[in-house]
């Protein structure tokens, strides 16, 4: 593989998107580029990593990022081993911390983690020497879900700068939807946010300053209403609700949340005629998007799959110090 024109990226840790540069992103697009290449050939594999082990650890349930990450690894000639949380040891007790070194004890060179609580990946790359990459962390981050949109973005439309993209849905709860927000603000776009007020936290309504006087949060913009969040929008990125919303007493219905914020053809209609529509899956067709737009000529669903599996083998490359 070609990489003279590469620039290593020093990042040891894939946390999240928060204090990524526009320059770094930028570095993982022209890496995502040639590692779309690879893909493109008939034989799909290269030993540029070949001699490094992958561990991917999951707390959580998972196929699309899970196995993402897998063909990434192996795409790329690494050793792949996979460990679920009814496997490891912290089912018998064992700290995480203590598994984690465990698996960097084994000769793990990467690890990539899921888990339901946020923070767990920033408190493993505290105490590990090898790096680790955030797979998604309760609400807080999904970085390469996050970077795989920016990368569709910008294949599709040419750019980010500049851009009007409408997040919708169940903000408060969606880690996709908070590294999306550090990533395309990054990269100049304009953000808003639209769902149901009880869906949308406070803080990103409110930001307080911190302590220095910066913002917690990229500027951005909140809207209600989705017909007039969707005016001259870009690309829509809907976001999966889940079930336990209406039963946790945050919508009083279904039907109701299908009559403000569901994504359908009439209200598609309301954006620019080449605008994107993304959902991170799975999809609850019927319920936050119709099935002829989810399906419709202005999907790229499809792609953020295929474009996941080679953004996550330019994360696997950088991380391990871009040799091969």
């Amino acid at each position: 593989m070609r990489t003279n024109s590469l620039i290593k990226m020093e990042r040891h840790h894939i946390i999240d998107l928060d204090d990524f540069s526009q320059e770094e992103i930028a570095l993982i697009f022209a890496t995502t580029d040639a590692m779309k290449e690879i893909l493109s050939r008939e034989i799909r594999r290269v030993p540029t990593l070949r001699g490094k082990t992958i561990v991917t650890l999951f707390y959580e349930p998972s196929t699309r990022t899970r196995v993402s990450f897998e063909l990434a690894a192996k795409n790329l000639g690494a050793d792949v081993v996979n460990v679920t949380s009814s496997t490891a040891s912290v089912a018998k007790g064992e700290s995480i911390i203590d598994t984690m070194r465990t698996l960097e004890a084994l000769g793990a060179d990467v690890i990539v983690i899921r888990h339901f609580q946020s923070g767990v990946p920033c408190l493993m790359a505290q105490h590990l020497q090898i790096s680790v990459i955030n797979a998604g962390d309760g609400c807080h981050a999904h970085p390469s879900q996050a970077l795989l949109d920016l990368y569709t973005i910008r294949e599709k439309l040419g750019h980010i700068e500049g851009l009007k993209v409408v997040i919708v849905g169940d903000i408060l709860h969606s880690r996709v939807a908070r590294s999306n927000i550090w990533g395309l603000s990054a990269m100049g776009a304009q953000v808003v946010l639209c769902g149901p007020p009880t869906l949308i936290p406070q803080e990103l309504r409110r930001p307080q300053p911190l302590k220095g006087g910066e913002c917690p949060f990229p500027p951005l913009t909140i809207q209600e209403n989705l017909d007039r969040a969707l005016e001259e929008a870009d690309v829509v990125m809907v976001l999966r609700l889940q079930k336990e919303r209406q039963e946790g007493g945050l919508l009083p219905s279904l039907r109701e949340y299908i009559q403000l914020y569901q994504l359908n053809s009439a209200r598609l209609s309301r954006a620019h005629l080449h605008a994107l529509v993304m959902h991170p899956g799975p999809m609850n067709e019927g319920i936050e998007i119709t099935p002829e737009v989810a399906h419709g000529p202005q999907s790229v669903v499809e792609d953020q799959v295929t474009n996941g599996v080679a953004v996550r083998m330019a994360l696997l490359y950088m991380v391990t110090g871009g040799k091969g």
